[in-house]
């Protein structure tokens, strides 16, 4: 299995590269009280960080909704996934916990303030993509049963005709989410190189480290860009 972005994504969003995070041999049904504690910790650390200061206006989120206008996409009506996060908390609005790969994911984005997905891998056997809306595509949108029809042209992930999340880092689908009999799941982290690469870099390094430390599982990295649009992910 693959995960590529195809070349079209690179030439609208100009330097956007991805950190990517493959983690197997899962066990989500445990209560981990370190993963709990990481995401009140990023949580009260955001509350002061946007006290006196608003979300859209800040600096980490610039580059995204710059990007969304690049996409025709109106960032106040679409907040991307790590706007709306901040945006809530910065509220006091906190975040639930879902389970302890959600959570640490969750965790590591406020952390770093970047986007984290999160996709069960055996939700598909087929290459996971970030690519244009094709006609075919659907969308089953979370905690719901039936499609949405889709333009042609939107930029998502997918695999196969199902798409994944749509707006490129607006809101996952229904379908591939983490479970509490997840094992197996692909972390993207998007970003900018000539903006946030560090951060990137050190989110995906950080979050490996403590799938490995609490889960004790198998985990890969990689790193996709204009000049890489392909990771490879073992079985």
């Amino acid at each position: 299995m693959n995960f590529i972005v195809e070349p079209s994504v690179f030439q609208t969003l100009k330097g956007v590269c991805f950190a990517v995070v493959k983690a197997s041999g899962i066990d989500n049904t445990q209560k981990i009280p370190e993963i709990d504690m990481l995401l009140q910790k990023s949580i009260d650390s955001c509350e002061v960080c946007f006290e006196n200061k608003s979300v859209k206006q800040s600096e980490e989120i610039a580059c995204y909704r710059d990007a969304f206008r690049a996409m025709n996409i109106n960032p106040n009506k679409y907040m991307c996934s790590i706007e709306a996060l901040l945006t809530r908390i910065s509220k006091k609005k906190g975040l639930p916990s879902i389970n302890p790969i959600v959570d640490l994911g969750n965790a590591i984005s406020l952390k770093y303030k970047v986007p984290i997905g999160a996709h069960d891998l055996n939700s598909s056997e087929e290459d996971f993509y970030v690519r244009n809306t094709q006609t075919g595509d659907f969308f089953i949108p979370f905690g719901q049963t039936e499609s949405e029809s889709l333009e042609i042209g939107e930029i998502v992930y997918a695999t196969g005709h199902s798409v994944r999340t749509r707006r490129w880092i607006w809101r996952q689908s229904e379908q591939g989410k983490i479970i509490d009999s997840t094992n197996s799941v692909l972390f993207p982290i998007d970003g900018f190189e000539y903006f946030n690469k560090k951060h990137l870099l050190s989110a995906q390094e950080e979050l490996a480290t403590l799938l490995r430390q609490y889960f004790n599982c198998n985990v890969q990295v990689g790193w996709v860009n204009s000049e890489n649009n392909t990771f490879t992910i073992h079985s």
